[in-house]
């Protein structure tokens, strides 16, 4: 990300230090094992269908 969008994902702003990663979980009953031991919904947020642009902005 930090080349990408210019922002470093592992800079902590309040002391300056650096997080690390702690696991990469691949498999998705891994991510589920997870989700359902905070709690947290396992199914993702609902989205509305994309749009194409308003009329007006077509010329």
């Amino acid at each position: 990300m930090r080349k990408t969008f210019d922002f470093d994902v592992f800079a902590r702003v309040r002391c300056g230090g650096r997080r690390s990663v702690l696991a990469y979980v691949k498999q998705a009953s891994g991510v589920r094992a997870i989700l359902e031991h905070l709690g947290l919904p396992m199914a993702g947020a609902r989205l509305a269908p994309a749009r194409g642009p308003h009329k007006a902005a077509w010329g």
